[in-house]
């Protein structure tokens, strides 16, 4: 008995110091700045009290910072208790923190319950509703006292964080444009702040959805958000494609969870494009459509009279000219609201890049991106892609009243 009490007493004596070896190991590396630098590459760092962290202002009340970690993440992220003696020290009080990650959480009573969070995946895009619940959220909590701040961060805390942050900068009067000038020059060294085109294009389509009241001091403003439109995709193209016969797609949509405010994306379809053979027509494929338009502001008064664009689908000898990939839904394929397209080397792995959009903001039936519009494209993206590289998804009629018929030459002369 002895010996086996002894023998225990051993094991964990050599347990205890074990975990303590490893907990200063964690300390010293929290302690040296040099891995939490080397990770936060060209974003700014506030040097404060003795602290170096991921964080930034961008604007006097509106802060920028990577997740607030725990245990062996805070070795290359914020180490949480850093932040909240920073914020305590500046704001003590008067901050509220906004947590955009899906992926991570913490307790939010490290922050005094200050904590709000508005959930969507990495390198991707949040329903528009979602940004109008933030918007409105950080601007009651601002209001409420002219020392109040907000904190804002997702993971890395660049472009999840940049998206939201330009979103309030526009709910508050800049322009889409001037609210991601502002943030990457005060979030970033390389004036590099929100990267990801379709984070990008959603801060232009919340900007879009705003009406700001005349006068002075005349309040927040008038949030228009489209209703939900569902639209016909017809067909994927891909212009100009090198070093491929083949490009597999999968098409996702942001799903509506009831009382929950994270969506996540579902796969609706998936497909092959195939190179565009020379004499290969399709008898049922209109060369024309017809799509009513309401004007190019969302939220346009109903009672307007819409009017008529004649979209042409690009059948031509020219296609011929280049490598061109193709996928025909023989049925329309319904989509509405967010959708994600990604495009894929094979059907299982070897991404190449993808595109987010929301269906709304279609205009004229035809949505087109270059390379430098596509998010995520990396060496074997342009590995396939020629100087002339478009991506085009066709759409039927915006008006699902209309019918797709085509229209003769004749038609559409004056």
């Amino acid at each position: 008995m002895g010996l086996k009490f002894s023998k225990q007493s051993h094991g964990r004596a050599e347990n205890v110091t074990l975990t303590h070896a490893h907990q200063q190991v964690i300390n010293y590396l929290i302690t040296n700045f040099f891995v939490r630098n080397l990770v936060s590459k060209k974003r700014r760092r506030l040097l404060v009290g003795g602290y170096d962290l991921d964080m930034s202002y961008i604007t006097d009340r509106v802060l920028a910072m990577s997740f607030p970690a725990e245990r062996m993440r805070a070795v290359y992220r914020n180490p949480l208790w850093q932040v909240k003696s920073v914020l305590d020290m500046r704001h003590q009080g008067h901050y509220k923190i906004y947590n955009l990650c899906i992926e991570e959480a913490y307790d939010p009573l490290h922050f005094y319950g200050r904590v709000e969070t508005y959930p969507f995946d990495d390198n991707h895009v949040p329903p528009l509703q979602m940004v109008k619940q933030f918007c409105e959220s950080v601007h009651t909590w601002l209001s409420r006292d002219p020392k109040n701040v907000a904190v804002v961060h997702c993971m890395a805390g660049k472009g999840r964080t940049g998206l939201m942050v330009c979103t309030y900068l526009v709910y508050i009067g800049l322009s889409a444009e001037e609210a991601l000038q502002l943030y990457a020059q005060k979030r970033t060294t390389n004036n590099e702040g929100v990267s990801i085109p379709s984070q990008r294009r959603y801060v232009g389509y919340w900007d879009n959805s705003l009406v700001f009241p005349k006068g002075v001091g005349a309040g927040p403003p008038n949030v228009n958000l489209p209703h939900p439109c569902t639209r016909a995709l017809r067909r994927i193209r891909l212009y100009d494609t090198v070093n491929t016969e083949s490009i597999f797609f999968v098409i996702s949509e942001l799903q509506e969870i009831p009382n929950q405010p994270y969506r996540p994306s579902m796969e609706v379809t998936k497909g092959c494009c195939r190179q565009i053979k020379k004499g290969f027509q399709r008898n049922n494929s209109p060369r024309y459509y017809l799509s009513f338009d309401r004007g190019e502001n969302v939220g346009e008064s109903e009672s307007e009279e819409p009017h008529v664009v004649v979209q042409m689908d690009t059948e031509s000898p020219v296609l011929y000219q280049k490598t061109c990939l193709d996928y025909y839904f023989d049925k329309p394929l319904h989509v509405t609201g967010d959708v994600r397209v990604i495009f894929y080397q094979k059907m299982k792995g070897g991404r190449l890049f993808y595109a987010c959009f929301n269906t709304a903001f279609i205009r004229k039936s035809l949505l087109q991106f270059s390379l430098r519009d596509l998010d995520k494209v990396a060496s074997k993206g342009r590995s396939i892609c020629g100087n002339a590289f478009c991506l085009e998804l066709l759409f039927g009629p915006a008006n699902a009243k209309s019918p797709l018929l085509p229209l003769s030459d004749d038609d559409l002369s004056d």
